[in-house]
């Protein structure tokens, strides 16, 4: 099959072709089977609104998706080619951050593979986040290019004018082919524009922000440190919305609605706040179509729903009005004639949209959307009895719960082939469509030449992982160590500070003669936003632990400490099959849901966290004996958050150990390879904020790694573990997720 794309392609025989000739032609004949699996049938459409879609790599992927991976790769062999070596040479799409983005990416995996109708939409950042870059401890930003002559991206003959304050920019469309498992082919569809400019980026990431027809899809999220930064953000996001309400009118129309019946022909997800101004985009669209207000109003809110993916209040976007009466001014006679329908019928003045000089993006998606949904049980539960429970009380029919999910495609097929095929070998492959059919696996838990064979695989992509950290970043660890890993997003929530801590206190134990039976390697992975000046502290101290003690030779044999430079979807691939534990220790009421913790279990890893996001249902699923819990829950730090009287202090005071560790942040030893300002900034900050309660949780969290550790010692009762884990994983298929989102919310067939 291949050997003939090559021989068109090239005019030469598959062995005597380069790597990069090779890509080149698989990349056009999956794009070319792709198409064929283009549909769009039914009534109604999905369009699924993301800032960010966190895709990954897309060649096996796609591959695996269209059947055709494993005969693929046996061609190559035979022509003494290297599917893993060809996958190398492409470059990570750069169009998100953290979990937000890599679950939009698993959704619209999800969709196709279910055969919905629906498309992602968003934007073609053309250095996406950042590149993220370690000099003397500290992080670096640099761009991350990642758009070449030939790529995934397909230009369209889609074109708008999108009118900002003053000027207009001229738009256009590109697709990505998402490729379902066996089914049909879904668009995420990227808007950009034609005058974008990468030369105007300088040193590092900085640019100038105020020429917006040249920087408007340079980069996600820019430096919103400054007022122009922050405004940067607010044509970036009317930019998308209003090209997404273009194109949804235009495909509305195409298929027969005269608009009245808009919402019969289309609905939109609305994921996070970033896209909330397609309400009052639409409404404006409708409007210019000949629609009166009143009646667009009513059909947008029938056609809009809301997912919320934070309990954080300044994740939950409130943009003053003079922004947005400088880059949108046409949208803020509509915005305040929908807070005025608030005002006019709603006493709460907590639910006005426009409060203190700003416009509240989530207040306007409850009140003019018809769903509202968090992510996990525990989220949404909080949500419903106290962040938007004003809301709740006004609309509980518009409530509801969607437990994130991740797709088993890429987190096991792809990444973990050994593992897939184990599970395939023992229980066959109906799994691979329906997660829940992994529950067969728990028919082994005491055969022993299975659980053998379950820790073999695990060791397998241990020995991987550590011959690609010795590889590309000069780091040799020890398969053979217990590897217990914390890699996500850096937020002080999530608390990487307390297994900084923790690692610390471990050192200090060590050096003091209390040395561990078997290694420990403590692998962190993490980018900080730009301006998140704490976060990029807590890098430091990680990176300066990191030197300290994988230099000290009375330690390094028994404790390595592992921060991988620029973290990515294709990093965790290789992380995520190797853990042996699963850091999911966020502060409990804080992290909405989590999908790492997923992939963590589906791979055999053993979750060590709090009772926060969806570890609460991991824990009812799997049951305490397969996983470690420890730390305050999420009522006892609610109420403490309301009391208003947390003092780190008085914990810093009172506990001689806590005590020890926070001061090694400024010891001697850490100054030595480290930034008196940012460490003793970190020092500061945990003494006399800790605002996410490190400090309450220490001495359970030295407990409960000490146990998890003594666990990892008993191989069997491990292995055991380990199965329960993945044989209970199935619920957090995205395609459950989508299925229900379907189901009770999109209602698309």
């Amino acid at each position: 099959m291949l050997a003939e794309v090559v021989k068109k392609q090239y005019g030469k025989e598959l062995a005597k072709c380069t790597n990069e000739e090779i890509y080149e032609a698989l990349m056009i004949h999956v794009k070319g089977l792709a198409e064929d699996k283009v549909e769009n049938k039914g009534k109604k459409k999905l369009y699924y609104i993301s800032a960010e879609f966190l895709i990954g790599k897309l060649l096996s992927n796609n591959l695996i998706n269209l059947g055709i991976y494993d005969e693929v790769k046996a061609e190559l062999a035979a022509a003494g080619k290297s599917l893993a070596e060809i996958e190398e040479i492409e470059a990570e799409p750069s169009l998100g951050n953290g979990g937000l983005g890599r679950l939009a990416a698993c959704f619209i995996d999800s969709i196709a593979t279910l055969g919905l109708n629906g498309d992602g939409v968003g934007l073609n950042y053309h250095y996406g986040l950042f590149k993220q870059v370690f000099e003397n401890n500290l992080q670096n930003e640099t761009p991350n290019p990642w758009i070449t002559k030939e790529s995934w991206l397909k230009k369209t003959d889609r074109a708008y004018t999108v009118n900002f304050g003053g000027f207009d920019v001229k738009s256009v469309m590109y697709d990505i082919d998402v490729v379902g498992y066996n089914n049909r082919t879904t668009k995420l569809h990227l808007f950009d524009i034609e005058t974008v400019d990468e030369s105007i980026v300088g040193e590092g990431i900085d640019f100038d922000k105020e020429e917006i027809a040249k920087n408007l899809t340079l980069f996600l999220y820019p430096d919103d440190s400054d007022d122009k930064g922050r405004l940067l953000r607010v044509y970036q996001q009317y930019f998308m919305v209003s090209n997404a309400a273009r194109l949804i009118i235009a495909e509305a129309k195409d298929k027969g609605s005269n608009l009245h019946d808009l919402a019969d022909y289309a609905v939109i997800q609305i994921n996070d706040t970033h896209p909330s101004m397609v309400i009052p985009e639409l409404i404006r669209q409708l409007q210019e179509e000949g629609i009166l207000m009143d009646e667009a109003i009513s059909i947008v809110a029938k056609a809009c729903a809301y997912t919320n993916h934070t309990i954080l209040a300044e994740a939950l976007e409130k943009w003053p009005i003079y922004f947005l009466e400088k880059a949108v001014p046409q949208l803020m006679p509509i915005i305040r004639e929908l807070d005025n329908r608030v005002r006019a019928t709603i006493e709460d003045e907590s639910t006005y949209i426009i409060k203190d000089g700003r416009v509240h993006m989530a207040h306007m998606d409850i009140h003019y959307g018809f769903s509202v949904n968090g992510v996990a049980y525990l989220h949404t539960e909080i949500l419903k009895n106290t962040e938007l429970n004003n809301f709740y009380k006004l609309y509980p029919e518009k409530f509801n719960n969607k437990t994130n999910g991740v797709t088993f495609r890429r987190w096991l097929m792809s990444c973990n082939p050994e593992l897939a095929s184990l599970i395939t070998e023992l229980i066959g492959d109906g799994w691979k469509t329906n997660a829940d059919e992994l529950e067969k696996l728990g028919a082994f838990v005491n055969d022993d030449a299975v659980l053998d064979k379950f820790i073999a695989v695990k060791h397998g992509k241990k020995k991987e992982l550590e011959a690609y950290l010795l590889k590309e970043q000069g780091i040799a660890v020890d398969s053979h160590s217990v590897f217990d890993i914390q890699v996500k997003r850096l937020h002080e929530y999530k608390r990487q500070q307390m297994n900084a801590l923790y690692v610390i206190h471990k050192y200090l134990e060590i050096k003091a003669g209390k040395k561990p039976g078997r290694p420990i390697t403590v692998i962190f992975g993490a980018k900080a936003a730009p301006a998140y000046v704490i976060a990029k502290d807590i890098i430091h101290l990680i990176l300066c632990l990191s030197e300290v003690i994988n230099n000290d030779p009375e330690v390094n044999k028994y404790l390595k400490v592992v921060m991988v430079e620029n973290y990515n979807v294709t990093m965790a691939e290789r992380l995520i099959p190797a853990c042996d534990i699963s850091e999911q220790i966020s502060l409990a009421s804080k992290e909405a849901s989590g999908t790492g913790n997923m992939k963590f279990m589906l791979n055999g890893a053993v979750t060590l966290g709090t009772e926060d996001g969806a570890n609460v249902e991991i824990a009812e699923l799997v049951g305490k004996d397969n996983i470690f819990i420890f730390g305050e829950d999420s009522d006892t730090v609610i109420q403490r958050y309301e009391r208003g009287d947390y003092s780190s202090r008085s914990y810093y005071l009172a506990d001689p150990e806590l005590k020890r560790a926070v001061d090694f942040i400024v010891s001697d030893e850490i100054m030595a390879v480290g930034c008196r300002e940012n460490l003793e900034r970190l020092f500061n900050e945990l003494l006399n904020k800790d605002w996410f309660m490190t400090f309450p949780d220490f001495q359970e969290y030295i407990k409960a790694k000490e146990a998890i550790y003594s666990a990892f010692e008993d191989r069997k009762r491990w292995a055991k573990m380990m199965l329960v884990n993945i044989s209970k994983a199935g619920f957090f298929s995205s395609d459950r997720t989508i299925d229900q989102y379907n189901k009770d919310v999109w209602k698309l067939n």
